[in-house]
Order: C-alpha cells, then structure tokens, then sequence
C-alpha cells in the first residue's frame, strides 16, 4: 500500500522561510531520509504539473512525497489529482500543515476532524470529498498582540525560533515516519505532547 504524504505551503522563494510552509520543509527532510541531499532532496515534477514528488521507501514503506505547486487555499486539487494518481485513498494520504493552536515545538497528529480554518485543510477535504485523512500537525503559535494572522504565518520565524527549528522539522519527519510503520496510536502516544 502506497501512502500519499503532503507538506503544505506556498511554492516559490518568497515563502520557503514562512511559518505557513513548515510542511514543505519537514517534506524536505523526509525527501533526504529516502535518498535525496541538502542540495538535491530529489524533488521531480509530476507529469500532471501540478506538484512536485519524490517517490521510492521510508523506513521500509512505499511513499510518494507530494508539494503542491498551487497556493495552500488551493492544495486539495493537486493533492486529489496525485491521490487518483497513485491509486491513494484517504485513510493512507498524510497532510503536514502549520497550526496556529499548538504552541511552537509541539506536535499534533490526528486522524480525521475539521479544518480549524485552515484553508489548506478545507481545501483538500473538499477535493478528497473526505476529512479522513491523517493530519501532523507542527505548531507554529498565534501571533503576538493584535498581529494579523495573515501576515504572522507568512512571515519568516523569529532568530530565537530559526535556532530550534531544524530540531523540530526533525521530529515532525520522525513523526510522519512513525505513522507510516508503527499506525496512529503509537505515534500519538510519542509525539502529542
């Protein structure tokens, strides 16, 4: 059985750094954990031109990593048309996604539940015509003050954050590894916190 893992985000340089593309980075880890390097993860463009993907065995597992080549309120029609692809139901596809609830350092993973106005997440839950699909969730904090929304996660982390982050895109990698061979309520137990 394929799995179809998905790290959210927002495709081009501008946002590589952003909050809101905390999935595209532990997707890069992931890619390197499967073969690929720092300076080539081995990302290849999908046929449909609607992502990029790297294909081939975590931890012994068949997985395709997915990066949508769309804005993150549009992920779900990339995400279907590689679900359809790769023959992926719901129940085997994993978004990573930045979550405004959690503090940053913390994890979440969860099957199944709303979107928690995360467009992303609706977008794909529309496009999937299902909500049942596993979510990891990486915390990034709600906005200091009356900062809005839309900009704190499309801003870059803060210096004292950046010093952290490897260590935690790491853990969410472990995380994604873990669902894919142990299930969820092992991975639950390890990681939600």
């Amino acid at each position: 059985m394929t799995w179809l893992v998905v790290g959210l985000g927002n495709p081009g340089p501008t946002y590589a750094a952003t909050r809101h593309n905390i999935g595209y980075m532990v997707a890069d880890a992931l890619a390197m954990r499967m073969g690929g390097t720092a300076k080539n993860p081995g990302w290849k463009k999908h046929k449909s031109g609607r992502g990029e993907v790297v294909e081939g065995r975590l931890a012994g597992e068949r997985v395709v990593l997915v990066r949508a080549k769309s804005y993150m309120n549009e992920s779900g029609g990339p995400v279907s048309t590689m679900a359809k692809f790769y023959g992926v139901e719901p129940d085997h596809v994993i978004a990573i996604h930045d979550e405004l609830d959690i503090d940053f350092g913390m994890l979440r993973i969860k099957l199944g539940g709303g979107d928690n106005g995360h467009n992303g997440l609706k977008s794909i839950r529309q496009s999937l015509a299902s909500g049942d699909f596993f979510r990891v969730r990486v915390g990034i904090g709600r906005p200091p003050g009356r900062q809005d929304v839309h900009d704190f996660v499309l801003k870059p982390y803060s210096s004292v954050e950046r010093k952290d982050l490897p260590v935690y895109v790491e853990e969410a990698a472990d995380a994604v590894e873990s669902l894919v061979t142990v299930g969820l309520d092992q991975t639950q137990s390890a990681f939600n916190r």
